[in-house]
């Protein structure tokens, strides 16, 4: 299978869920009722104890999906997801120890940058395509503008904070490819098992945005 760039992943949909998954009972239809509703960027984070697995059965059973880790702290996690069959990896925040690990696998990595020192670092490591976590309380839309005319070659998928009431205010900046959020996945629904309203939201969260 062909290696996916972190910019691959981040132009397949301008939405990424951030799936919290408690009862792997609950993995594969979830991540049916995304993709079937037209998101297929899936990131399943490492939060909770069947995170690893979900990420494998997902990749089993529902080939059409993009599927990644994320919360990944450590290079542990890291070399778990990979091994588990993670496509892509995203981190809240970035260290030299994941940079590394990125290396030794080869493998998409999106680390979590909050700061102009935080992308300088990414940027070391020839990373051009960042996750801006949490968006909301470090500045927002008014940060990414300021980023923008400093790192004109940076593109990036905000998360934290965003919602249905803004995620197209971020989706109108010029260096924002994609966002990550978990308002179309809420986590109620999910233990609820209520994935006609996950269907719901997430047609009218993709819907929005044409």
């Amino acid at each position: 299978m062909k290696k996916l760039t972190a910019l691959d992943v981040l132009t397949q949909s301008p939405v990424i869920p951030v799936m919290v998954i408690d009862n792997l009972k609950n993995a594969v239809p979830l991540a049916k009722t995304l993709v079937e509703s037209g998101i297929k960027v899936l990131e399943i984070t490492l939060r909770t104890e069947c995170g690893l697995d979900a990420i494998k059965l997902i990749k089993q059973e529902i080939p059409d999906a993009i599927v990644g880790a994320g919360t990944v702290l450590n290079p542990v996690q890291f070399e778990q997801a990979i091994i588990a069959g993670a496509q892509f990896i995203i981190s809240p925040g970035i260290t030299e120890s994941l940079l590394q690990k990125s290396i030794l696998f080869d493998v998409s990595f999106i680390p979590g940058v909050a700061t102009a020192s935080e992308i300088m670092l990414a940027k070391q490591y020839d990373l051009h395509c960042l996750k801006f976590f949490p968006a909301e309380i470090n500045g927002g839309i008014k940060a990414l503008q300021a980023f923008s005319s400093v790192f004109p070659e940076i593109t990036f998928c905000p998360t934290g904070g965003i919602n249905e009431k803004n995620y197209l205010n971020y989706l109108n900046l010029k260096n924002v490819m994609c966002v990550g959020g978990s308002w179309f996945v809420p986590l109620s629904a999910v233990k609820q098992e209520n994935f006609a309203l996950i269907a719901q939201l997430a047609q009218s969260t993709i819907e929005g945005i044409q």
